[in-house]
């Protein structure tokens, strides 16, 4: 029996080392057509300067969207995320309640977030910039995203390609209503975004 788990450990490595061999930078490779967001191998990661001397990181756990791509003109691509706002996860679970609550994200009366690509500009071989809406309690501002496509390939556990994006940018929570909270002067008013997103092709 262990000689089996060995031996299927081995082939399980050699099938993931085969399949990261086989990953494609170039973006003309990858299927137009419409694509999924893979909710369980992407993320939402927001970071605040707190007292002025270090980063604090969260991150929302449950995202959906969708994306049609343009292999041969990828300034022709769309893309819509939503995060569900009451999903906030950070390492404290007492200030998880207080940003869901009502005193800043108000995730009962404002349950989702949006963000709602207007234009796509290539900027190199595999990077770019999505300009965008983002709407946060149901206020919306134009938001540019510079992005890195990661590559692309047939994912095996799903049959689908599979293509993979790292998108940053700078927001202000103000600009959002996120203010008047009590500890407000203790963290900064620039809040960080890295997007990690994967896509599937969808089939049909």
């Amino acid at each position: 029996m262990r000689n089996a788990i060995v031996g299927f450990s081995a082939l399980a490595l050699v099938v993931v080392a085969a399949d990261a061999q086989s990953v494609s930078g170039d973006a003309k490779q990858a299927p137009t057509g419409r694509y999924a967001l893979e909710t369980h191998h992407s993320q939402v990661l927001f970071s605040i300067v707190h007292q002025g001397i270090t980063d604090y990181y969260g991150r929302f756990d449950k995202l959906s969207g969708t994306m049609n791509f343009d292999a041969a003109q990828p300034e022709k691509s769309s893309v819509s995320v939503t995060i569900d706002m009451s999903s906030v996860d950070t390492p404290s679970a007492q200030l998880n309640m207080i940003l869901g609550g009502s005193e800043v994200f108000g995730a009962q009366r404002f349950p989702s977030a949006t963000y709602i690509s207007t234009s796509v500009v290539r900027t190199g071989s595999n990077t770019g910039r999505i300009r965008g809406n983002l709407t946060i309690k149901n206020i919306t501002k134009p938001v540019t995203l510079d992005v890195v496509f990661r590559g692309g390939n047939m994912n095996p556990m799903s049959d689908s390609y599979t293509i993979g994006f790292t998108g940053t940018t700078t927001i202000k929570r103000t600009d959002f209503g996120i203010t008047g909270m009590r500890w407000e002067p203790l963290v900064s008013d620039d809040v960080k975004l890295i997007i990690e997103a994967m896509f599937e092709q969808q089939k049909g």
